[in-house]
């Protein structure tokens, strides 16, 4: 009997990991630090600007349409930015915490200045972690949270909208589209008819072609059964080698106890920081795509 208690869930941010680095997935996923028996986060600038500008976008979808911008979303922002200010949010110095809080403003400004969809009806699902049995057989379950689902009157359709605050555009062989078109399609009743990314600082909504389900759902199953038997086997081997890569290396310095401990989360996980070279940055958020 399947059990949700006991069955391995998968989400886009998991599978990325662990197609990446499945060391960086077991650090990132699974590892517990056994004095506190929580896992870890290494909190990061471009890691904490998409914390932040999403979280502004997403408390408009619970609004009517007339109430969105009547509170400016700058002022949002700065209220929302206090919770990363400083190291906490992975900032070492006041230069660098102002480059990524003058990015931020200018996307919610453009934003302001365009709000397009955010103007209309949005779809919410109910649960705050939308999810489903991907695999009831394999005890498997995928999850994951939608930015917006503008709502399509005329056709009482859904298109799924992804708010991207990187500087570079997801690539056609991702497999986030695969999986939002899963997800949105077995967490609630509409048909999904349209999918785009918003990429905020470019002030661009480019509109994807939609996967088709039981392609997508073969190809993430697929993935999803090599993650539990990793698990099983608890087998996570960086494909570098023992010198390790840009996704677990880092990782990896926060069990040698060569991060700092900033605090926990809201989901209780241990927080740290470390300083990083701005190539270090820009290749992380280059392949999060926040």
């Amino acid at each position: 009997m399947p059990d949700k208690y006991t069955a391995v869930w998968v989400s886009h941010t998991s599978i990325s990991d662990f197609l990446q680095c499945p060391r960086a997935y077991y650090l990132k996923n699974v590892y517990k630090d056994p004095k506190t028996s929580h896992k870890v986060q290494l909190m990061s600038p471009p890691l904490a600007l998409g914390q932040v500008v999403h979280s502004v976008l997403e408390s408009l979808s619970v609004l009517p349409g007339t109430e969105r911008f009547k509170e400016s979303l700058i002022t949002k922002f700065e209220r929302s930015w206090q919770a990363v200010s400083g190291k906490r949010g992975g900032f070492f110095d006041e230069s660098t915490e102002q480059q990524y809080k003058d990015r931020g403003k200018e996307m919610l400004l453009k934003v302001m200045e365009n709000p397009g969809p955010l103007l209309g009806l949005a779809v919410k699902i109910k649960e705050d972690l939308p999810h489903y049995w991907l695999s009831k057989e394999d005890n498997i379950i995928l999850c994951g949270k939608i930015d917006w689902l503008e709502y399509l009157k005329e056709t009482d359709s859904v298109n799924i909208i992804d708010f991207k605050t990187s500087k570079s555009q997801e690539n056609d062989g991702s497999l986030q589209l695969p999986i939002y078109h899963l997800l949105v399609h077995n967490c609630q009743h509409r048909v999904v008819s349209r999918a785009s990314y918003w990429y905020l600082g470019l002030d661009q909504i480019v509109e994807k072609a939609l996967p088709d389900l039981e392609s997508a759902h073969e190809q993430i199953l697929k993935i999803a059964k090599e993650i539990k038997l990793a698990r099983q086997l608890e087998r996570f081997k960086c494909p570098h080698g023992e010198d390790g890569c840009f996704a677990c290396k880092p990782f990896e310095k926060i069990i040698q106890g060569e991060a700092e401990f900033v605090g926990e989360n809201d989901y209780r996980q241990d927080i740290y920081v470390m300083q990083r070279s701005k190539t270090e940055l820009s290749k992380e958020e280059n392949s999060e795509l926040i």
